[in-house]
């Protein structure tokens, strides 16, 4: 009673919060496995999950089909939730954590209803939960978050490559003249050059081709005397 009242100027200054304050519920998808704990357990009924189920082939040739759960909807109904962090609690996977955020009043009641993409978004906002050592590792949760933040990004860089390459290959391919090799023989580029062929009745005999014929016609003629004999 004896200190003045302190009036803190709000939205102008923002609050300053302790990390584990209760503001809103985050969802980390990836660790949920559709095990229906959190709706069960909710005392309000505020927590919506659809499903279906999936074949996966087996792992191993002559191995058995297992089936799993997909997640088709995960909502909080904010609007209902009492705050209680029973969900939270009971979580088996570590799919859901608390946001010190707390700015997403909505002019319509049905606004405050967040479907499961508006839960991821706040899973960024989710405070690392202090290292028990200075040399511990980073938090599985981050590191999976970062890992499906950079498979997103990079789908997103392999259509954007294959969208290019689409466009190049619809294009018309420029032709290209065609350039001689250095090495090629010079009569190639010029058919004046070659050779023409020689003309038999022209074409002089070399002095040994009638030694040859005179020689022949004299083994010739051995033979035939010899067969006479």
């Amino acid at each position: 009673m004896t200190r003045k009242s302190h009036t803190a100027q709000y939205p102008d200054a923002q609050p300053h919060l302790p990390p584990r304050s209760r503001g809103v519920i985050a969802l980390f998808e990836e660790n949920c496995t559709v095990c229906m704990l959190c709706a069960r357990e909710c005392p309000d009924w505020c927590i919506y999950i659809d499903s279906h189920k999936e074949t996966v082939p087996a792992a191993t040739p002559g191995g058995r089909e297992r089936s799993r759960n997909v997640l088709d909807r995960f909502a909080i109904d904010f609007a209902l939730c009492m705050y209680c962090g029973i969900c939270i609690e009971v979580c088996p996977f570590d799919a859901l954590f608390w946001s010190p955020e707390f700015e997403y009043a909505e002019e319509d009641i049905r606004d405050l209803t967040h479907e499961r993409d508006r839960l991821r978004e706040w899973m960024w906002t989710v405070p690392a939960p202090p290292a028990l050592d200075p040399a511990a590792e980073e938090p599985k949760e981050l590191g999976a978050a970062r890992k499906a933040a950079d498979k997103l990004a990079a789908a997103e860089q392999a259509a954007l490559e294959q969208a290019e390459a689409e466009a190049v290959r619809e294009q018309p391919a420029q032709q290209q003249p065609v350039q001689n090799h250095p090495g090629q023989n010079q009569s190639a580029q010029d058919p004046s050059a070659q050779e023409q062929p020689a003309d038999p009745a022209t074409e002089k005999r070399h002095p040994t081709d009638n030694k040859t014929d005179s020689k022949t016609d004299d083994q010739t003629d051995n033979r035939q005397q010899e067969g006479e004999a």
